[in-house]
């Protein structure tokens, strides 16, 4: 499981930098893997309104986005959003991000495809103004509520301060601390007892994405879904992506990784090799399934439906087993 902090604090000493690496600490010692977007390091480009990706489903700027920050949102379980308040909004830092995720939006409510993990992945909001106003919030979890929408994620929850204003004053809130623990056991609960299943392929750019994506579509509420490769290259199978796009499935920013990056810390319960004969790690207890399907890789779409239908049909069993 993956929590991702997205930090908009323009302060290095921020008190919004100091709550998410409180809620970020929670999560690894919960056992959860964390990263953290920090916008005062990324290079983005700001949305000029162009409407390409409304037509296309991709952004005409090709840099961190696309690269790093898309794929990211979809690895996530949990997005956590930490910004200032500037003038009842999120910080300059922050913004073009949050304008970025158009393309996301665009490819869910004009081209009508599904982020897989949209219906479990939560929003978390962490916020802090200078001012008491009674409104100073409304704001900023308006546009937090749009971005997570975009993103794929639900406004699940929040935690904002008023009436600090000078760099690490939120240190001295004396609730901080339990505040911070209460949230964080609202957000986890719902993760903690899930099984995890990793699918295994050489390239972890098609059979094993796919069935990941099927397996997060059916049941990503109760289970931890991961996929990785022994070869892992740079780009998904486009063929892969067109296929299961047929099927209203999204999988176009999901990025190939090594089997050793996606089970991280912690082992999975059921490994799926995708009959490639992975060398996956032996671990004591876990369950192992080889499903007999051919590469997609190189082969014609209508071949590649074929693979896609099977391996849906195994992913549904294999859940319903569960």
């Amino acid at each position: 499981m993956l929590v991702l902090g997205l930090q908009g604090s323009p302060r290095k000493q921020g008190n919004t930098r100091h709550m998410l690496s409180l809620f970020l600490d929670q999560a690894e010692k919960a056992g959860f893997q964390t990263k953290t977007i920090d916008a005062l390091n990324i290079n983005c480009n700001s949305c000029i309104g162009c409407g390409n990706c409304e037509k296309t489903g991709f952004c005409i700027f090709k840099d961190a986005m696309a690269e790093k920050i898309f794929p990211l949102f979809r690895r996530a379980d949990i997005i956590v959003l930490s910004t200032p308040v500037y003038f009842y909004s999120v910080s300059g830092q922050i913004k073009p991000i949050i304008d970025r995720t158009q393309t996301l939006w665009s490819r869910i409510y004009r081209l009508n495809l599904k982020d897989p993990g949209n219906r479990f992945r939560k929003g978390i909001l962490l916020s802090a103004g200078a001012t008491k106003g009674k409104n100073l919030f409304d704001g900023i979890r308006l546009t937090a509520k749009y971005f997570f929408d975009a993103a794929g994620a639900n406004f699940s929850d929040d935690l904002c301060y008023k009436m600090l204003d000078k760099p690490g004053e939120i240190k001295e809130v004396p609730t901080l601390e339990r505040d911070m623990t209460d949230l964080c056991m609202r957000v986890f609960s719902p993760f903690k007892n899930r099984k995890k299943i990793l699918f295994a392929c050489r390239e972890n750019a098609g059979r094993s994405q796919m069935a990941a994506a099927f397996a997060r579509n059916l049941a990503g509420d109760r289970f931890d879904v991961i996929s990785g490769g022994s070869a892992p290259v740079k780009e998904i199978n486009a063929t892969a992506m067109e296929a299961m796009e047929e099927k209203g499935i999204d999988i176009a920013f999901n990025k190939p990784c090594s089997i050793e990056d996606a089970i991280g810390n912690n082992p999975p319960d059921v490994i799926v090799t995708m009959g490639c004969k992975e060398e996956c790690p032996y671990i004591p207890g876990c369950r192992k399934l080889d499903w007999d399907l051919p590469d997609p890789a190189g082969k014609p779409l209508s071949t590649v439906r074929t693979i896609r239908d099977s391996i849906e049909k195994k992913v549904t069993e294999l859940v319903k087993e569960k």
